[in-house]
């Protein structure tokens, strides 16, 4: 069915399938641990490559995204769908993309999504066994637009209002210990700090490892200028962290205060007026169409939401709420990220960056010219004071209606420091360089949001480099594969100190593991008995964690009871009380499975969930790493990647970078067009 469906479309739509990029022109050169490098004579001819390479190692991930951002999830997913495909009708992406799309997206970047748009309808046609769902094809560049818009809407923490007013749970809730485990550090240096006199930036991503917002590596080169190396989410048409042959950037996740929640006042007697001042405004009422499954039969099903002057607005047992973000009405991020990556430096990188398209992330930033520059991003409204925009604020009064948000050289940034130094590791942007070269809290409205906070991450980095006058590269990647706690433990989410405070003499019957916990060197090496303890305790911790009572300090009554689990863990699970972490957690791919480094919240951090045997398994973490040096002779990068670049298991690259991944080890890359050619594996041409 799929196949004549297919032959069908060729026939009709030749424009959509048999793309206006000429595939000959297109060269895909495979290297020896098959990262594609796409190579063009136009931007738009890379995009129709990436496209095409990307799928043939993952078009699974490639469609889930889309489908999820075009409200047909459960077409595939079935009622597992449904959440995504209510939540891309509720923010209204359609309406916005199809508004805005001639508007805002510039004819250039027009051309990168249409070929985008190309490659992948091309792959469809010729691989139709493997497409998921044919109402997603042929797909176009607002549909990619519109899954982008809902995964920023996400990462600016939208889903989580949604979910909260239809749960009827408006009062702030911490999250369960560890359960989104995302986060990511980076650190510049400049010349001022290396001993050589070169730029090194570390681009070191935590996120998950399987999915549509794990990474994929990719090396783009076209005769337009372009000439970048870099990592992206699935359906991305671009590069969204990397380096070109001037400069290199990446992200880690920052969390100031980005979404409103606001509460409708509404007229005692007429239906869906709410009161703003002194007038009354009428609630459109809106259906989102969704597909529920019932004994394996579609159901199409109408769920009600509304529009209000704040938002989409939802109704519960409370009343009417309405949530603002600024991804709402945003569409140009892809492009943002797409003229980062053509910037030849500082000043054209900033210029991408005052488009203010992109809703977040910190940004770390290092170039050829011995810049170094780190900056809290983000779209911040600029909002009234006197509110607690913390939590649910009123929706009666335009006080509260905000339309602007601050510029981008009103947010907390650090340019060329004198102490020769930026980090990040998901903390607070005041403590971003040394003392001296900080940015100055006081400056900044608190209703911004931004971090307060250091973590143990943050806290070791700093210790790290402070404790170099001058660092070589060698001590610049030891810092960057640093793996051990500082002391005390300074998670930032809860206090487990107390452990390091009790007398194990008082608990005999754990007064092994107390001890061996107490004596840790606190390195999370896949080796140590120590680290393996920990892990146990920590996941043994969970249950306690969300009925902890602010500010999550572990008392000793609940860390003795954690042990005595760990204990009895340990014995049931491996009738022994000698588990490594590396006998604990896992890395699994396939048949493969490895010993592994990293804990929540070490610089090498990881995050894992059960796995078989009483074993876990990473699932987050330490994925993406790409390590850059400028040099006089150009850059000079060595990165790795969890798996490997194919999601085929009977693909030589579906697990073949692991070893080097729990070997803290790297593969040196290039972007010299004659050593990538010379040193190919494989050079072919779409079809």
């Amino acid at each position: 069915m799929k196949k004549t469906f297919y032959r069908l479309l060729v026939v009709l739509f030749p424009s959509l399938l048999l793309a206006q990029i000429d595939p000959q022109s297109v060269e895909i050169v495979r290297d020896a641990y098959g990262v594609p490098h796409i190579y063009a004579p136009t931007d738009a001819g890379v995009a129709y490559g990436l496209a095409w390479a990307h799928a043939e190692d993952d078009f699974k991930t490639i469609q889930l995204g889309y489908l999820a951002g075009n409200n047909l999830l459960s077409n595939h997913l079935k009622n597992k769908g449904l959440a995504a495909d209510f939540l891309a009708q509720f923010i209204g992406s359609k309406e916005l993309v199809d508004k805005k799309y001639d508007s805002d997206i510039s004819p250039a970047y027009k051309k990168i999504v249409e070929a985008y748009a190309q490659g992948l309808n091309r792959y469809a046609a010729t691989h139709p066994e493997e497409v998921l769902s044919s109402s997603l094809f042929p797909i176009d560049p607002k549909a990619m637009l519109r899954y982008a818009q809902l995964q920023l809407f996400i990462s600016s923490k939208g889903d989580q209002w949604v979910q909260r007013i239809v749960k009827d749970q408006l009062k702030f809730q911490f999250p369960a210990i560890e359960e989104v485990p995302k986060g990511s550090n980076t650190f510049g240096f400049n010349s001022q700090k290396t001993k050589d006199g070169s730029t090194y930036l570390a681009i070191n991503t935590h996120q998950p490892l399987d999915g549509p917002v794990s990474w994929y590596e990719v090396h783009l080169c076209s005769e337009e200028g372009t000439n970048i190396l870099g990592a992206l989410f699935a359906g991305s048409p671009n590069i969204l962290i990397g380096a070109n042959e001037n400069l290199a950037w990446t992200h880690t996740v920052n969390q100031p205060d980005k979404t409103d929640v606001f509460a409708l006042e509404m007229h005692p007697k007429n239906p869906l007026q709410y009161r703003v001042d002194e007038q009354y405004y009428t609630l459109e009422k809106k259906k989102a169409n969704l597909k529920l499954h019932l004994l394996g039969i579609p159901i199409n099903i109408k769920k009600t939401y509304y529009q209000s002057i704040y938002g989409p607005t939802l109704k519960n047992k409370s009343g009417y709420f309405a949530v603002r973000t600024p991804a709402l009405f945003e569409i140009r991020a892809l492009e943002q990220w797409w003229r980062m990556n053509k910037a030849r430096n500082f000043t054209e990188f900033y210029r991408a960056l005052e488009m203010k398209a992109l809703p977040g992330y910190n940004i770390g930033y290092a170039d050829r010219n011995d810049t170094i520059f780190y900056i809290s991003n983000g779209l911040i409204p600029k909002r009234k004071t006197g509110y607690d925009w913390e939590h649910v604020v009123p929706g009666n009064t335009r006080e509260t209606l905000w339309e602007t948000t601050y510029d981008i050289d009103e947010l907390p940034q650090v340019i060329q420091p004198k102490s020769g130094y930026f980090y990040n590791a998901n903390h607070t942007p005041f403590r971003s360089s040394a003392a001296s070269d900080n940015p100055d809290s006081k400056k900044f409205s608190k209703d911004m949001g931004f971090e307060t906070y250091d973590n143990n991450r943050s806290t070791r980095i700093k210790t790290r480099i402070e404790h170099y006058e001058k660092v070589d590269y060698a001590d610049f990647k030891s810092i960057k594969y640093d793996h051990e706690y500082p002391r005390p433990y300074a998670f930032n989410w809860m206090n487990i100190n107390h452990l390091d405070a009790l007398n194990s003499s008082d608990y005999p019957d754990i007064q092994q593991l107390i001890e061996r916990l107490q004596a840790w060197d606190r390195k999370a090496e896949a080796s140590s008995l120590g680290a393996g303890t920990f892990a146990i305790l920590y996941d043994q911790l969970r249950p306690d964690f969300r009925n902890l009572p602010e500010p999550k300090i572990f008392p000793p009554t609940t860390l003795v009871k954690a042990v005595r689990a760990s204990q009895a863990y340990m014995l049931k699970h491996f009738n022994t009380l000698e588990v490594t972490l590396g006998d604990y957690q896992k890395l699994v791919r396939g048949k493969k499975e490895l010993p592994i480094f990293g804990l929540p919240d070490v610089v090498t951090a990881m995050a894992a969930r059960p796995y078989k045997d009483g074993k876990v398994k990473v699932v987050s973490g330490e994925s993406y790493i790409e390590l850059v040096r400028f040099t006089p002779q150009g850059p000079e990068i060595e990165s790795v990647i969890s798996y490997g670049s194919s999601d085929h298991p009977e693909s030589p690259h579906y697990n073949d970078q692991m070893e080097l991944y729990a070997q803290f080890k790297t593969k040196k890359m290039n972007l010299d067009k004659a050593t990538v050619y010379a040193q190919a594996k494989r050079i072919y041409h779409p079809k």
